[in-house]
């Protein structure tokens, strides 16, 4: 009841669980990861791992993922989400701009960051961001051949619960993936609210922080024409089209790292003059 009464009805944002991975006395930059839809902090580690040892990395587990509150009355919207990222940074302590990773559903929090709180972020890194256009009038376009998918899912969540195991055994998605009986229906709640009624490719055509999105040539549900037209649009932002599929793992991993150290050098050029 306390709960309800606190994050319902007086709309506090919840806290998320963190993992501080890295907290050197002096850092040089903070890193934020947000992981993907089904996943946890814990997706990042391989990343993690490539990282210097003199900057400050904090990962959390999003709202009704990980170790984090879910709620099954939450609207698991990005807005919903960003307020909660932003809850959790206070009560760190952390106001220095950041560099938030993003991937997948996480990218898309990412953008919101952005949106909301601009002094916040320094510089976006964009992994596999399924970024769709709306707009109904199509229905063969890739955006909603994707969305009916989803939607489908949407409707039959024990059957998607059933071959997220099966791709799981067989090693196809990220090997700390998690969905099963108990976290499906804000899995479920996260893919509507996110993925299939977003307004995140419109968010992204305003971004202005410097953002790199990775794309792999070889992931199915990301849209590679909305994201070319996003770099012409708006230039903060570039895309990098990489051999690998959709999820942070093997040789991904790699162009991940080369982003963030990119993105480290950028800023101590700007910060040298």
């Amino acid at each position: 009841m306390l709960d309800i009464l606190t994050h319902r009805w007086l709309r506090i944002p919840y806290t998320l669980h963190v993992t501080y991975h890295q907290k050197p006395p002096k850092a040089k930059a903070t890193l934020l990861f947000l992981h993907g839809l089904g996943n946890s902090g814990s997706a990042w580690d391989d990343v993690i791992r490539a990282l210097p040892k003199d900057i400050r990395i904090v990962s959390v587990d999003l709202i009704g993922f990980g170790q984090s509150p879910r709620p099954k009355w939450a609207v698991y919207s990005a807005k919903s989400q960003a307020r909660s990222v932003l809850a959790t940074l206070v009560k760190l302590r952390i106001a220095t701009p950041l560099i938030i990773v993003g991937h997948s559903l996480g990218a898309l929090v990412a953008i919101e960051m952005a949106k909301r709180y601009p002094l916040l972020v320094d510089n976006l890194i964009l992994c596999s961001p399924p970024l769709y256009r709306n707009d109904p009038t199509r229905p063969l376009q890739s955006d909603n051949i994707l969305k009916s998918m989803y939607k489908t899912a949407w409707r039959y969540p024990e059957k998607f619960a059933r071959l997220a195991a099966i791709a799981s055994k067989y090693k196809l998605i990220n090997k700390v993936f998690n969905v099963t009986s108990e976290n499906i229906d804000s899995y479920m709640a996260a893919l509507h609210a996110m993925v299939i009624n977003q307004t995140s490719l419109e968010d992204a055509y305003r971004l202005k922080v410097p953002t790199t999105i990775l794309r792999g040539s070889l992931d199915p549900i990301v849209v590679s024409q909305n994201l070319s037209h996003l770099s012409k649009v708006n230039n903060k932002v570039s895309v990098r089209h990489i051999l690998a599929g959709h999820e942070v793992r093997g040789r991904y991993v790699k162009f991940v790292v080369s982003a963030i150290y990119d993105s480290l050098d950028a800023r101590k050029r700007a910060r040298d003059g």
